[in-house]
């Protein structure tokens, strides 16, 4: 009897490849990441997948801190560098929140729209429409470092230049930085040009965005409630204090914002 080598019979036996789920991949690469890279990753890709919307408030330290595992300076660390990437915004002692859309970051500086028109050789006129003490809303208060109901100054004026509306100025105050606001004469002088001399900003934060204006400013800009504007927000801080935010309105036909950027 003749006996035949078959190769098949001596091959040595192989493990069953098994197939890794992205999700244990995804799982694995993070774990490789240090701590605050990991928390700041899974945050981006949270907002990138609209989790949070613009304009949603995150967790709390302390709820990040719990549901990583982590120390607060590394769930800092991990906002700090989304807050520098612009994906959110944050308020000291209010929270964190989803930012509303990339946009191009650069140095303006505050200035009097009175001596914008003037240096154009055009007459700046404000008509007065509200000039009063009301209970702060929470999106306000929060801006100016208050409790939501807190006793705010609000005053609201539309700008000429050569007697066409170019800027509607809806501006709350904070008693407490500017204590005589509500005995000024905005006809005569703008509340830019007052706060600056009795509050200086230090420090200022801009948004600046194209959008619908509301129905009122429509009608107090003499204008439709579909037509472009260019709508500047602003909150100044003053050694410290929240002095005043602002929300401006022109309409796109007739403002122009410039400014300068230098490397």
């Amino acid at each position: 009897m003749s006996c035949k080598y078959d190769p098949a019979m001596h091959r040595r036996p192989t493990a069953a490849r098994r197939s890794v789920p992205a999700s244990a991949r995804s799982a694995r690469s993070a774990g490789a990441l240090a701590p605050f890279a990991r928390v700041r990753e899974t945050l981006r890709a949270e907002l990138a997948h609209g989790r949070y919307p613009p304009g949603a408030r995150l967790p709390s330290e302390p709820e990040l801190v719990r549901r990583f595992g982590v120390a607060r300076m590394t769930v800092h660390r991990a906002l700090r560098e989304l807050q520098a990437a612009g994906l959110v915004e944050r308020i000291q002692g209010v929270g964190t929140f989803a930012a509303a859309g990339p946009k191009l970051a650069s140095t303006l500086t505050i200035r009097d729209l009175h001596e914008e028109i003037g240096e154009r050789g055009h007459r700046h006129r404000a008509g007065l429409h509200l000039l009063r003490a009301e209970a702060a809303p929470a999106a306000v208060a929060a801006r100016l470092g208050l409790a939501a109901g807190a006793r705010v100054f609000h005053s609201l004026l539309v700008h000429h230049d050569n007697d066409v509306p170019l800027q509607c100025e809806d501006r709350w105050v904070n008693p407490a930085a500017a204590p005589g606001y509500l005995e000024v004469d905005f006809t005569q002088t703008t509340p830019t040009h007052y706060l600056l001399e009795v509050a200086p900003a230090w420090e200022a934060e801009y948004s600046v965005e194209a959008g619908a204006p509301t129905a009122r400013e429509a009608r107090l800009l003499g204008i439709r409630r579909d037509t472009p504007c260019l709508i500047v927000t602003r909150r100044s801080v003053s050694r410290g204090q929240p002095v005043t935010f602002v929300r401006l309105v022109h309409p796109g036909a007739r403002y122009l914002l410039q400014g300068r950027v230098r490397p």
